[in-house]
């Protein structure tokens, strides 16, 4: 029997309801959690990344919010170091990890290790940039299929940034991205349970999608935008901005965008992170999918899964 911490993860697409599902775990379990979001690590990211409240994260321990200023940067393998050591202090204090997020950035480096990946390089950037200022990111996207077609099927053809690190790393190193992440391997820090919540049909995640934009913009998104914007120390291309929505938002305060350009492009990019969420996890059999038909009975068999999980060493 493993000696590791045992740690619970709760993941899925955007607007499945993990936080609802994490907050009624709390309601049975001495859990605290782990934001596993690359957003809710910056100040100032609240509304645009559905940050628990205060009121909520005052009556329930949460870690890695609010960790660094929107300049910043926070990278995966800061991530897994500062991930390691919080289930160690959680299970030392007798609760539950409980890892709660969407970005699989973060959770491919905890679970199968950081790849030994070159550092950025400006000059290779921005020839990768010019070039596709010249010829346009799709087709940079073709050049990449041709260099790695494993890269390129998992890749968008209008993700400028990840498009740009694949080149740049054949570019600096002579091999593809992918054989670097495949070479990989990363200690195990906890004998983890997997959870992923699935939606019940794509047709109901993208209006789940649609709502909690209306809800966002509700509670003052533009707004938070606009404010981060009048700092003067961040752009479109900051770390923290590239996040979904904020990058929409932000091209339209500059005037590149309309409302209503910007708000389609918003509910695509959205739509299009919550593919690549669900195609990370169907390629991967050790998450435990759940799809129930509605949030309660989703809440039930999650819990069950959890109680189980938690009370086998009892």
């Amino acid at each position: 029997m493993s000696d590791l911490p045992r740690a619970v993860v709760i993941s899925g697409p955007t607007g499945v309801g993990k936080s609802a599902v994490a907050l009624r775990l709390a309601e049975l379990l001495p859990v605290e959690i782990i934001s596993v979001d690359s957003a809710q690590v910056y100040q100032g990211l609240d509304v645009g990344s559905a940050k628990p409240d205060r009121q909520t994260r005052s009556a329930l321990r949460h870690h890695l919010i609010d960790i660094r200023d929107a300049a910043q940067s926070y990278s995966a393998g800061e991530f897994v170091t500062d991930a390691g050591r919080l289930i160690r202090e959680i299970s030392e204090r007798g609760h539950v990890p409980l890892l709660v997020g969407g970005t699989m950035l973060y959770f491919r480096a905890l679970f199968g290790g950081l790849a030994a990946m070159p550092t950025a390089n400006a000059a290779v950037r921005q020839q990768v940039d010019q070039r596709a200022t010249q010829f346009g990111w799709p087709a940079l996207h073709a050049e990449l299929a041709k260099i790695d077609p494993v890269a390129a099927s998992r890749i968008h053809p209008n993700d400028p940034q990840r498009i740009q690190r694949a080149l740049e790393v054949h570019t600096l190193s002579g091999r593809t991205i992918t054989e670097l992440q495949t070479a990989a391997r990363a200690p195990a820090v906890a004998d983890f349970l997997r959870i992923a919540l699935l939606p019940n049909s794509r047709a109901a995640l993208h209006e789940q999608i649609r709502l909690r934009l209306d809800a966002m913009l509700a509670a003052g998104f533009l707004q938070e935008v606009r404010a981060l914007k009048a700092r003067g120390d961040l752009t479109d291309r900051s770390n923290s901005i590239r996040a979904v929505g904020y990058q929409q938002l932000w091209q339209h305060l500059d005037g590149r965008y309309g409302w209503d350009e910007t708000l389609q492009r918003v509910l695509a990019a959205t739509r299009q992170l919550a593919k690549r969420q669900l195609t990370w996890i169907n390629h991967d059999r050790a998450w435990r999918c759940i799809d129930a038909d509605d949030a309660a009975e989703r809440q039930r068999l999650v819990c069950e899964h959890v109680r189980k999980f938690c009370s086998a060493r009892a």
